[in-house]
């Protein structure tokens, strides 16, 4: 019974590790479980009973507070720039040529490098492109065509 405690409170630190070294909630859930195991280790509960109890109180919290947790906790996401720009329609202030390695274009008041998705493409000023990726600090963009 002894051993227990210690595979308990094993867990416990390396659950609570885990939830301090990430961003998210990730394991906090499981660190409730084996506090709920350790109790009943304290108590004189046999394995069996500690293991389910662990179980179920995971489930349990996973359950009811993960989506209060969803909802109010990471409700401040705010896009970066990066996901916020691909998709966008932008116009091209410089010759767009991979080839020649040159091109920009305008995004949201600011001045970025642009390449084409095909090597082949050429843009000119003044034309319409829409982003479809970043890579590094340049932006991948394809000519624009309305729909």
């Amino acid at each position: 019974m002894e051993r227990e405690v210690f595979i308990w409170l094993g867990l416990l630190i390396v659950f609570l590790a885990v939830e301090i070294a990430t961003v998210g909630l990730t394991s906090i859930w499981l660190a409730g479980g084996a506090v709920a195991a350790l109790l009943l280790n304290i108590a004189g509960l046999d394995i069996w009973w500690q293991t389910g109890a662990f179980l179920a109180v995971s489930f349990l919290l996973l359950l009811f507070t993960r989506p209060f947790a969803v909802k109010y906790i990471n409700s401040h996401h705010e896009k970066t720039n990066y996901e916020g720009i691909i998709g966008k329609v932008v116009r091209i202030t410089e010759t767009v040529n991979n080839r020649q390695e040159m091109g920009t274009a305008v995004v949201n008041g600011l001045e970025w490098t642009a390449r084409t998705e095909e090597d082949g493409a050429v843009l000119n000023p003044g034309d319409l492109a829409k982003v479809v990726n970043i890579s590094g600090v340049k932006l991948i963009v394809r000519k624009y065509e309305e729909e």
